[in-house]
């Protein structure tokens, strides 16, 4: 062991401290889960999480997977302020790829390398309570068909699968008290399971590095008043908007710190919660 690497152990120290215990949500989704290569450094780093203490709570996303599956189909992807229109088909096809496919692969590559781990999509014992979301436009209600947003997290489930030692991989979707089933935007299922189980933290796993300002260099530290002021500044606009607007959300439900990482980076989940300068963007109440 080299000296550089002790003295990362011994930074890394304090911080295992405080988190021994604390639940963490990571958002997963986007690059940092079709490259094979980054997906085994990403859970390998979930693993090790767990294994020192930390209960780490996985809920994904899968849009390119959708979109892929969706061509091959014959089926047209097509969005609404980022929100994927769903028909019939389009659901059917986005269950079966979250649920059937995207959640069983990090389930059995979890415990491939070591960890132990159950799959849940948000519709097993109701866990995410949905109803249907509209978007509006010029005063007009758009139908966006089986998109929905979440009204309740029951965290029954996921508590027993954490004291259990197991680490839960939950897949976005929701269903209402008819039993109907709804895609819901895996940022804001993540932000509302967060709240619901009382995370500590949750991470946003992207691929940039973090919240950039104008000279596009990271900005590591945002409270909920920078946010509105650097998008009415322009600073932060485009796909990133509705991500920080996310954060947002999460930290005013009650989640303590969210954090917006690059999940494409090697360790960076680790980089970021054990060391002082971290490597993303940390988005904090005031």
């Amino acid at each position: 062991m080299t000296s550089n690497t002790a003295e990362i152990l011994v930074e890394a120290l304090p911080y295992i401290r405080k988190l021994y215990g604390k639940t963490i949500v990571i958002k997963y989704g986007g690059h940092a889960m079709t490259d094979p290569v980054i997906k085994e450094k990403v859970i390998s780093d979930i693993i090790l999480m767990r294994y020192i203490g930390i209960n780490p709570v996985i809920v994904h996303g899968g849009g390119p997977d959708i979109s892929s599956q969706l061509a091959k189909n014959g089926i047209e992807s097509q969005f609404v302020d980022g929100l994927r229109v769903t028909d019939k088909a389009t659901m059917d096809v986005a269950q079966m790829v979250l649920v059937g496919k995207i959640n069983q692969e990090l389930v059995g590559l979890i415990e491939k390398l070591g960890g132990k781990a159950v799959g849940y999509s948000g519709v097993d014992g109701q866990m995410i309570k949905a109803k249907k979301l509209y978007r509006q436009k010029d005063g007009v209600n758009i139908d966006l068909g089986y998109v929905g947003e979440v009204e309740e997290v029951k965290t029954e489930l996921i508590a027993q699968t954490v004291a259990l030692g197991y680490i839960p991989v939950i897949a976005p979707i929701g269903c209402d008290d008819e039993g109907e089933v709804y895609n819901i935007n895996a940022d804001y299922a993540a932000g509302s399971i967060a709240a619901g189980i009382g995370a500590d933290k949750l991470f946003m796993l992207t691929d940039i590095d973090g919240v950039l300002d104008k000279e596009k260099k990271r900005i590591s530290h945002l409270t909920l008043a920078e946010i509105k002021e650097r998008i009415d500044d322009g600073t932060i606009q485009g796909g990133m908007i509705p991500k920080v607007e996310c954060c947002k959300s999460a930290i005013e439900k009650g989640v303590r710190r969210v954090h917006i990482v690059n999940g494409t980076t090697e360790h960076s989940i680790l980089l970021e919660l054990f060391t002082d300068k971290g490597i993303g963007t940390m988005v904090v109440k005031e």
